[in-house]
């Protein structure tokens, strides 16, 4: 009678004891009884840092764009980013749910708050925030020591750039997110720090949007040095092209157009560290070395 008495009182501990808590990017606490075994992500930069925190075979499915790893583009698909699967998500049974906080819908989000469904919710704005994201998911899923090998690798390797690009001539840049509408980014998004990392001066650092829609005279107004841009696909500079009809451009007139693969500097994930030295690659082009 003592013994099954004394097992009672040891089982609420034990499960106290194996019980996961992080806080998220949202200033969320999450709980977990145990570490997550059947993961759903909802964004291409999440499904990339599960991967690389090194839980990759406990993805169930993930949204569209989720082509990295090579392994990620065989999971099952449940919708965009924009929109959603639910019913799909929800016969998937995860138990965890990976969610980028400003690019899923809300309104499909509560709907899965409301089944109860665990969610961790992402929003990196920086490489330290990356290394955060990597260690919080290592936690959830009990995989601690790759993914603090990955934020580690990922820290030395961003203090390193920095350390190699300081004191070097500024740059004036314009980064090109998207062309119609025309796009860019403000000093709070994480590619703000990649540019600044590589010495570079981001024209539209104070604008109060993180990703906010400009017009083409702004761009001229501001007469960036160096332009810089993505496209649609990993290697159309078609977007970069079309500046070459501005020729008032000093950027134009100096041929400083450079294409940046989009994955390697829009998705906040490891791989942005390669994106940010073919950055620094370019601004030294544009210094004239």
């Amino acid at each position: 009678m003592c013994l099954v008495f004394l097992a009672l009182l040891l089982m609420p501990l034990s499960s106290f004891a194996q019980s996961i808590q992080v806080t998220d990017d949202t200033g969320r606490t999450l709980q977990l009884a145990q570490p997550a075994q059947r993961l759903i992500s909802l964004a291409p930069h999440i499904t990339e840092n599960v991967f690389a925190a090194g839980a990759g075979d406990l993805l169930i499915a993930a949204v569209k764009f989720s082509d990295y790893p090579e392994a990620a583009t065989h999971l099952p698909r449940v919708g965009s980013h924009t929109q959603m699967d639910l019913e799909g998500i929800v016969a998937l049974q995860p138990d965890l749910i990976l969610a980028w906080h400003s690019g899923n819908p809300r309104a499909q989000l509560e709907q899965l708050e409301r089944l109860g469904i665990p969610i961790y919710y992402s929003e990196p704005r920086s490489f330290a925030e990356v290394a955060e994201n990597l260690r919080r998911i290592g936690t959830l899923t009990g995989h601690q020591a790759t993914a603090e090998l990955a934020a580690t690798e990922l820290e030395q390797g961003v203090a390193a750039v920095k350390t190699a690009h300081q004191g070097l001539r500024p740059v004036r840049v314009f980064y090109q997110v998207w062309e119609q509408p025309l796009m860019t980014i403000n000093r709070e998004h994480i590619i703000h720090e990649a540019i600044s990392l590589c010495g570079g001066e981001n024209i539209f650092a104070d604008v109060d949007a993180l990703i906010p829609r400009i017009s083409q005279e702004a761009v001229i107004q501001q007469n960036p040095e160096a332009i810089l841009g993505g496209g649609m696909g990993e290697a159309n500079r078609a977007w970069l092209d079309n500046w070459q009809r501005f020729e008032s451009l000093q950027a134009v007139q100096d041929n400083k157009l450079y294409f940046i693969p989009p994955s390697l500097l829009q998705r906040a994930t490891p791989r942005m560290l390669e994106g940010t030295r073919l950055v620094c690659e370019k601004l030294q082009q544009a210094r004239g070395h």
